[in-house]
């Protein structure tokens, strides 16, 4: 059986373009208002960062599937996906203030971290999910630079407090990977997934 469209379900307006750009028709699948959607992102003490990202996708999904089925919309497969930035065995997931996001920032600065990123699909009783792993390396940031990027409030909501499409790629001198992975939605091993699903793009 093929598939016309996807549901996406995650509410990131880069996972959608990305979606976009291979052609894949899809429908958002959003937590509704009696869903902790952040709870899931929670840490669990001792977790290496890729043990997380792919824990959390994978409870992104469950929570997914039982939304659709609540919501008795059509069937159709469920995409989701999950991205942080580590350092070392360090998570760095989304900035809690500004301050936050200023500390983050200056220890990434002059130094490489891994992006890692997880994409689940879920299609009838199947489902499956891949994990890809990117390394960025930034130059040196001055206090007043980071200070100017939180300034414009695009850390918040974002792994490791910057988002690679935005004025921070102006620090990046390296990178090691994924593109599209950084960004949130690796398009390679997406693809991969949903060709398994038959799903038309």
């Amino acid at each position: 059986m093929t598939h016309d469209f996807i549901y996406l379900a995650s509410q990131s307006p880069r996972r959608r373009q990305l979606l976009e750009q291979l052609g894949v028709r899809h429908e958002l699948l959003l937590p509704g208002p009696d869903e902790d959607a952040e709870a899931l992102e929670a840490e669990t003490a001792g977790e290496t960062p890729i043990a997380y990202v792919e824990r959390v996708t994978r409870a992104k999904l469950r929570a997914a599937r039982e939304r659709l089925s609540a919501r008795q919309l059509p069937p159709a497969p469920i995409l989701c996906s999950d991205t942080t930035v580590a350092l070392g065995r360090r998570v760095l997931g989304k900035p809690a203030d500004a301050a936050d996001a200023t500390a983050v920032l200056a220890l990434l600065s002059g130094r490489t971290h891994r992006v890692v990123t997880s994409v689940a699909l879920a299609w009838g009783r199947q489902e499956a999910l891949k994990t890809n792993l990117s390394r960025v390396r930034f130059g040196a940031i001055s206090a007043a630079e980071i200070a100017h990027y939180v300034a414009t409030g695009e850390p918040f909501g974002k792994a490791g407090s910057y988002a690679i499409q935005s004025a921070a790629a102006a620090w990046i001198e390296h990178i090691e990977g994924s593109y599209t992975g950084i960004m949130g939605l690796p398009l390679y091993e997406t693809a991969q997934l949903l060709r398994q699903a038959r799903v038309r793009f």
